[in-house]
């Protein structure tokens, strides 16, 4: 876990559902974005987003041994492997043979000159298939960081065990689960650029390949504080995005994380994946006990969980769970304020953001957390949020409005007190975009307002 010190948000993996209990806090902090339908403002300043998509972006690389497939979906695949490495799973402790190629994207200068950064990624890795993906960047002394490991992941779990890599740090910046982070940002000291390197593996002898389809990173900077100016509101309306609870696996598969009462985050990642009309067929349920309610959320929690992290909260597995569902696009991103999320859910976007707050500053949650997801869904006529929280009893009960001023304060700040007066860090805009690979004119539009696009 970070130090004390470390300046950072939450990342989100539980949330126990009495009062006053809290979540696992873990990674870093935050900085917003700029709303499509206003002029930008001096937040638009504090986050970059670029991502690697087409089929010139891959090609534009530094490839050795993979190759750019051009078409509806351009991607990057193993042209002919680089070479053959052993990797011995930690979570496991078998050792194996994989034939590897690897892709290096040109050097991006952020326009942000960054505190924190973090990358996701979208990708289809059939079975004897994975990826790793790694981050080198520049600071602003002239010294670059060494190539950090952002992730090893496969969609499924029967080749390697999906995970972070802790103790990673140069003295100067370190990783925390899955967010790059400076460790004294009050030194002045920033990333100016970052380079992101994959690696794409498969068993040898094979024809097998990952397909990369997205690749990308957020760096933000933005100044700790602990209130944020209310927004006017402008927008009233509701998606219809499924409900679904996550209190209702409570004891269920305690492998991952205890179980439902911390599945906050792959509970919210179903919701929107059903929403776009996607959800995972009867054999991929197949092994989930028979009976259980709702046991899309079970394979949800199984395929978003982190072995490093012991937890389903991991902000780009989250992503690249969501897009391993056919022609689904996902991005971890800040937003600035509630402005920016009324744009997305304009254009039928629904958002899944971070959060921690104690008891009594959510009028109406009835529970205090130190990192929990919820899916925004819409606006009320007074501007109130509609949120789908996955912390309720039932199905039925997840829809809830919530206070303007009370949530969006909660969301965006980086700094607040815990029940002990003690300050802790806040979640800052961090949040989850989902969307088709196909958007319409519409929601392209304001994707792209976002950097997303």
């Amino acid at each position: 876990m970070p130090s004390p010190t470390s300046r950072r948000t939450v990342l989100t993996a539980a949330l126990a559902a009495a009062a006053g209990t809290a979540a696992v806090p873990a990674a870093a902090a935050a900085a917003p974005s700029r709303h499509p339908h206003h002029a930008p403002t001096a937040a638009a300043s504090l986050v970059d987003n670029r991502a690697w998509t087409t089929y010139t972006d891959w090609r534009c690389g530094s490839g050795a041994g993979t190759r750019a497939v051009a078409g509806r979906r351009a991607g990057l695949v193993i042209g002919h492997p680089l070479g053959r490495t052993d990797y011995t799973d930690p979570h496991t402790g078998t050792t194996a043979a994989w034939d590897y190629a690897t892709w290096t994207s040109p050097v991006h200068r952020s326009a942000v000159p960054a505190t924190e950064v973090i990358a996701s990624w979208n990708a289809d890795t059939p079975a004897g298939t994975w990826i790793q993906i790694e981050l080198r960047g520049s600071y602003s002394d002239g010294t670059d960081t060494p190539w950090y490991v952002m992730g090893r992941w496969a969609a499924g779990d029967g080749d390697i065990r999906r995970t972070s890599v802790d103790d990673q740090t140069d003295g100067k910046s370190s990783i925390w689960t899955d967010t790059f982070s400076v460790d004294d940002a009050a030194s002045g000291l920033r990333l100016l650029s970052y380079r992101l390197r994959l690696t794409l593996y498969r068993t040898p002898g094979t024809d097998s390949t990952p397909t990369v389809w997205r690749l990308g990173a957020m760096a933000s900077d933005v100044p700790d504080r602990f209130t944020v100016p209310a927004s006017t509101p402008g927008l009233a309306r509701e998606l219809p995005v499924p409900r679904y609870s996550q209190n209702v696996h409570v004891g269920q598969y305690p492998e991952y994380d205890n179980g439902g009462e911390a599945w906050c985050s792959p509970t919210s990642s179903q919701m929107i994946i059903e929403y776009w009309g996607r959800r995972p067929s009867a054999e991929d349920l197949s092994w989930v006990k028979p009976g259980l309610e709702d046991p899309q959320v079970c394979h949800a929690a199984r395929f978003t969980y982190d072995n490093q992290y012991e937890g389903c909260g991991n902000w780009p597995f989250n992503a690249a769970y969501a897009a391993t569902y056919e022609d689904m696009s996902a991005a971890v991103t800040r937003l600035g304020s509630l402005k920016d999320l009324e744009a997305l859910i304009g254009a039928g976007i629904p958002v899944i953001t971070s959060q921690s707050f104690l008891k009594t500053e959510l009028t109406g949650a009835g529970y205090g957390t130190s990192g929990h997801l919820m899916t925004v869904i819409g606006f009320t006529g007074d501007g109130d949020v509609i949120a789908n929280d996955p912390a309720s009893p039932s199905d039925e009960a997840v829809r809830h409005v919530y206070l303007r001023q009370e949530w969006e304060n909660i969301w965006l700040r980086t700094k607040r007190y815990d029940a002990n007066g003690k300050v802790r860090s806040g979640t800052g805009g961090v949040c989850y975009v989902y969307w088709p690979s196909d958007p319409t004119p519409g929601q392209r539009r304001v994707l792209k307002s976002f950097g997303l696009l």
